[in-house]
C-alpha cells in the first residue's frame, strides 16, 4: 500500500484505478490508505474537489476507527491539497495537529509540506531556516527544493541553486525520474531570477513531456514559463498561456495557482501596454491573496500602482500608497519590488514639485544584482542627480542602467527575444533622450538604445532536425489552415515550439561597445550621403543629421501628427497599387514636416525612422523622389551591413505561387543573370528555396508576401508547399548580400518599446544580410514586375542597389517599394 501512495505522485492515473476498488474494502486500515491515495491522485491530476472529498472521508474513517496515527497521516496529506486551493491557515493548522503524532519519514514528510504552506504564505525566512536531514530520498527531496526556493525568492540565489542541485542529485542516485523532472523544473525557476532566460526557457521545454498527464504540475510549469516570457518582453504570448491556464484552474479549483495565476497576467497586461486591464486584474490578484498570502498580495498591489502610474495617474493618494507599500514590499523581502514601488513614488513626488521628498524615496533604491534591480538603481540614481541639477551625473547613471540591460540582452540569441529585451530600457532610454543636449550627445543616446536590441548573435542555429521537422510541419498546416479553421490550434503550437526551439538553438555575442568610435565612423563612411536619425522624445519627433562630418538637431513638431499622417498615406499608397486614384495631401505634409527643415540638397540620404515611421513608404514623399534612400534600424546597424565581407557566390531567382505575374517577372530578371539558379512552379518550396538563398549573392523572389502584426517573424512568404517564414532566415548559414522581395507588406515591422524593429527585413539584416528591397505596402502586380526589370538592368550596369531602386521611373502602383540596409558597396 505505501507503494500506492508514492505512485499517486509519480503515476496518478494508475494509483487511481488501483486504489479506487479498495475504497470500498471492509477493512478501515486499507480503506484509509486507498481514499488517501485517491486524494493525492486527484490533486495531481486536477481534480481537486474530489480529492479533499476523499481525504475527508478518509479522515472521518480512521476517526471512527479510532486509528489515530492513520488520521495524523490523512492530515499530513491534507496540508497539500489545502495549499492548493488556498487556505495556507487551514493548512498550517492541520500540520500543527498531526505534528505531535508522526514519527519517522512522516514527520519528515509534514515538515516538508509545512515549508510549502510556509512558502506559499510568504514566510520566506521561515522556510529558509528549516534544515533537516532524513533517510527518505523523497522527503528529503520536497524539504530541500521548498527551502531552496525560499531561499531563491530572498534573493540568495546561490545558495537556493545549491539547495536544488542537492535535491536533483538525490533524486537522480534514487531513481525517482518524477521528482528529478520537478526539481529541474524549479532550477528554471532560480535560472529566471539569475536574468538567464534561455536556459529558463530550456529547462521548460525539456521537462514539459515529462509531466505529462500531470495537471497540478503543468499548470504550475505554464505559471513559470509565462513569467520567463514576461522576462524576455513577449507579454502578449504570456497574456495567451495564462488565459488558458487560468481556464484549467478555475476549472480544477486551484485558488492558490489562480491567484499566482491573476499576479502574473496583471504583469504581462501593463507589459503589453493595457494599464486599465491590469489594473483590474492586479484587484482581483489581491482578492484572491487576500489574507491567506499577505506578502503576495502587497506585490499584486505594486502591480496595480504602476499600471496606474501607466494610466497617467499622478495623484498624491498614489503618491502615498507607493510609498507605503514600498515599506511593506521590504519587510516582507521583496527587494526588487520595493525598489520600484520607491522609484514609482519618487516620480510622483518629483512630478509634484517635491524634491525633498523624492531625494528620500530614491536615495533608498539599491541594486540587488539582478537585471530589473540594476536598472531600477541606475534609474533612481539618474532622477536624483537630475533633481539636483547634475545632468552629466544622470547622463552618466542612465549609461550604466543600459549597459545593464546590454548585458543582458547579449546573453539572448535569438532575434525575438532581443528584440523584445530592449524594451527593460524604454524608460531608461527616453530619459537618456531627454538629457542629451546638442546633436552629438541626442544621436549616441538614441543609438544606445536601438544598439540593445538591433544586435547579430555569434552563433548562427545548427542544422537542428527537429527545428527542419518543425518547420516543415508548420508549412503544412497552414497550407491547410485557411480551409481547415480547426488547424489554427495545432499552428499556434508549432509557432510555440518553433519559438523554444529557436531559443535553444542561438547563441550570442558580447554587449555593443566602442560608443566614443560611432560618429567618427559614420561620418567617414558617408561619403557624400546624409545620415538622418528621427528621435521620439515624449510627444515630440526630433531629427539629428550628419553630413560632411557635422550634426545637427532639428525639432518636427508633434510625433502623433506625423504617425496620423504615415497611416493616410499607407492607405492612399495602398490604394494606388489596387489603381484607385488617391489624394497627395498627407505625402505633402510628411515632406514639409519630416524633410524640407533638414535640407538635404542633392544628397542620397541614410534614414533611420523611429516608430511608426518605419512602415512609411519613403519614394511617395516629393523630396525623395528619384534619390537614393536606404532605409536602416540605426547607424550601428547601417555600418554593420556596409562594412560587412563580400563573398562570391550564385543569384537565385524565385517565382511563387498565386501570382500572375511572377514567372514572367522571373523570366525578365533571368535574361540578365543567365546562369542563375531558378526555381518555379513545383520546385518552389519552401526547403529548396532556403537552401537557394544560402549562399547567394543576389536572391529575387516575386512571391505573395503576408505581415503578422503582433507576431512579426511569422510573417511569410507564400511557397508552393506553404510559407517561409523569418525564422527559416535565422537558420541560413551565408545569408544573400542582396535579397529583392517582390511582394505586399515584406517590409513591414512591428517597432517595440526601445525602438526594437521586428519583421522579415529586421531579421534579414540582423543575421547578415547586406541590403534588402522589400515592399512596405501593398503594390501592384504589373507595375512590380517593369519596375523590377528596370532595377536589374541598373544593377547589371554597375548601380548599388539604392541607386539602381532610385533610377527607376515609379508608377504609383509601385510606391511601397524601399532599400533597407547597407545600400551599398564598399
Amino acid at each position: 500500500m505505501c507503494d500506492l501512495i508514492t505512485a499517486a505522485a509519480t503515476d496518478p492515473r494508475r494509483a487511481y484505478d488501483a486504489a479506487l476498488p479498495m475504497a470500498t474494502a471492509g477493512d478501515p486500515a486499507l480503506r484509509v490508505t486507498a481514499l488517501r491515495a485517491l486524494g493525492l491522485a486527484c490533486k495531481e491530476l486536477g481534480r481537486l474537489g474530489e480529492g479533499l472529498e476523499h481525504l475527508d472521508l478518509a479522515l472521518r474513517t480512521a476517526e471512527a476507527g479510532g486509528l489515530t496515527y492513520a488520521a495524523a497521516q490523512v492530515k499530513m496529506n491534507l496540508v497539500g491539497l489545502l495549499v492548493a486551493r488556498g487556505d495556507l491557515e487551514g493548512a498550517l493548522a492541520v500540520a500543527d495537529e498531526a505534528a505531535p503524532v508522526l514519527v519517522g519519514p512522516d514527520a519528515d514528510r509534514l515538515l516538508a509540506n509545512r515549508a510549502a504552506a510556509l512558502a506559499r504564505s510568504g514566510r520566506i525566512a521561515e522556510v529558509a531556516r528549516i534544515a533537516r536531514a532524513c533517510d527518505d530520498p523523497e522527503v528529503r527531496i520536497g524539504l530541500t527544493v521548498n527551502v531552496g526556493l525560499a531561499r531563491a525568492y530572498a534573493g540568495r540565489l546561490g545558495r537556493g541553486e545549491a539547495d536544488l542541485r542537492g535535491a536533483l542529485a538525490v533524486a537522480e542516485r534514487a531513481g525517482l525520474r518524477h521528482q528529478a523532472a520537478m526539481v529541474r523544473h524549479n532550477l528554471a525557476v532560480v535560472a529566471l531570477r539569475r536574468g538567464d532566460l534561455p536556459r529558463a526557457l530550456a529547462i521548460y521545454d525539456e521537462v514539459e513531456p515529462e509531466l505529462a498527464g500531470i495537471d497540478e504540475r503543468l499548470c504550475q510549469l505554464h505559471l513559470d514559463r509565462a513569467e520567463a516570457l514576461i522576462a524576455a518582453r513577449l507579454p502578449e504570448e504570456a497574456r495567451v498561456l495564462l488565459r488558458s491556464t487560468l481556464d484549467r484552474l478555475d476549472g480544477a479549483g486551484y485558488r492558490c495557482d489562480t491567484a499566482d495565476a491573476l499576479l502574473l497576467l496583471s504583469h504581462a497586461e501593463l507589459a503589453d501596454g493595457d494599464p486599465g486591464a491590469a489594473t483590474a486584474t492586479a484587484r482581483r490578484a489581491q482578492e484572491e491573496f487576500g489574507e491567506r498570502r499577505p506578502g503576495f498580495a502587497l506585490l499584486a498591489g505594486q502591480v496595480g500602482l504602476r499600471a496606474r502610474w501607466a494610466d497617467g495617474e499622478r495623484s498624491p493618494s498614489l503618491a502615498a500608497e507607493a510609498a507605503r507599500a514600498a515599506g511593506l514590499l521590504e519587510q516582507a523581502g521583496w527587494a526588487s519590488a520595493a525598489a520600484d514601488a520607491r522609484i514609482l513614488a519618487g516620480l510622483v513626488a518629483l512630478d509634484s514639485g517635491d524634491r525633498e521628498h523624492a531625494r528620500r524615496l530614491l536615495g533608498r533604491v539599491r541594486a540587488d544584482g539582478t537585471v530589473s534591480a540594476r536598472v531600477a538603481a541606475a534609474h533612481a540614481r539618474a532622477l536624483l542627480r537630475l533633481a539636483d541639477g547634475d545632468r552629466a551625473g544622470a547622463a552618466a547613471a542612465v549609461r550604466a542602467g543600459l549597459r545593464a540591460v546590454d548585458e543582458h540582452a547579449a546573453a539572448l540569441g535569438a532575434a525575438e527575444l532581443r528584440g523584445r529585451a530592449a524594451g527593460w530600457s524604454a524608460e531608461l532610454s527616453e530619459l537618456g533622450v531627454r538629457l542629451a543636449r546638442g546633436p552629438r550627445a541626442l544621436l549616441v543616446a538614441a543609438e544606445r538604445a536601438r544598439a540593445i536590441a538591433d544586435r547579430p548573435p555569434s552563433v548562427r542555429p545548427p542544422g537542428d532536425r527537429r527545428l527542419a521537422g518543425l518547420l516543415a510541419e508548420l508549412r503544412r498546416v497552414s497550407a491547410e489552415a485557411a480551409d481547415r479553421p480547426e488547424l489554427l490550434a495545432a499552428q499556434a503550437r508549432l509557432e510555440d515550439a518553433i519559438r523554444a526551439r529557436t531559443r535553444r538553438l542561438t547563441g550570442s555575442r558580447g554587449p555593443v561597445r566602442g560608443w566614443a568610435c560611432l560618429l567618427p565612423t559614420l561620418a567617414g563612411s558617408l561619403g557624400g550621403r546624409v545620415f538622418v536619425e528621427l528621435i521620439r522624445d515624449g510627444d515630440a519627433l526630433f531629427a539629428v543629421r550628419m553630413a560632411g562630418g557635422r550634426c545637427r538637431r532639428v525639432c518636427l513638431g508633434a510625433f502623433a501628427e506625423a504617425e496620423h499622417d504615415v497611416r493616410l498615406l499607407r492607405f492612399a499608397v495602398a490604394r494606388l497599387a489596387r489603381g484607385v486614384a488617391a489624394p497627395a495631401l498627407a505625402a505633402e505634409r510628411l515632406d514639409a514636416r519630416l524633410l524640407r527643415p533638414l535640407r538635404l540638397g542633392d544628397r542620397p540620404v541614410v534614414l533611420a525612422p523611429s516608430g511608426a515611421l518605419h512602415g512609411l513608404p519613403w519614394a511617395a514623399l516629393p523630396s525623395l523622389a528619384g534619390r537614393p534612400v536606404t532605409v536602416v534600424p540605426s547607424a550601428a546597424s547601417w555600418l554593420r551591413a556596409l562594412h560587412a565581407p563580400v563573398s562570391p557566390g550564385h543569384v537565385a531567382l524565385v517565382a511563387g505561387p498565386g501570382l500572375d505575374h511572377a514567372e514572367a517577372e522571373i523570366a525578365a530578371v533571368r535574361a540578365r543573370h543567365p546562369g542563375a539558379l531558378v526555381l518555379t512552379g513545383a520546385a518552389a518550396t519552401a526547403d529548396a528555396v532556403r537552401t537557394a538563398l544560402d549562399g547567394a549573392v543576389t536572391a529575387h523572389l516575386a512571391v505573395h508576401g503576408t505581415f503578422r502584426p503582433g507576431n512579426a517573424l511569422f510573417s511569410s512568404l507564400r511557397l508552393v508547399d506553404g510559407p517561409l517564414i523569418t525564422y527559416d532566415l535565422e537558420r541560413l548559414r551565408r545569408p544573400p548580400r542582396l535579397m529583392i522581395l517582390s511582394a505586399c507588406d515584406a517590409g513591414r515591422a512591428d517597432v517595440r518599446a526601445g525602438e526594437a524593429v521586428m519583421g522579415m527585413v529586421a531579421g534579414a539584416l540582423s543575421y547578415g544580410t547586406g541590403t534588402v528591397v522589400a515592399g512596405v505596402t501593398p503594390v501592384g502586380d504589373a507595375a512590380a514586375r517593369d519596375l523590377m526589370t528596370a532595377f536589374h538592368c541598373r544593377l547589371a550596369a554597375g548601380l548599388p542597389p539604392a541607386e539602381a531602386l532610385a533610377a527607376v521611373p515609379r508608377d504609383p502602383a509601385a510606391l511601397g517599394f524601399v532599400c533597407f540596409g547597407a545600400g551599398y558597396s564598399r
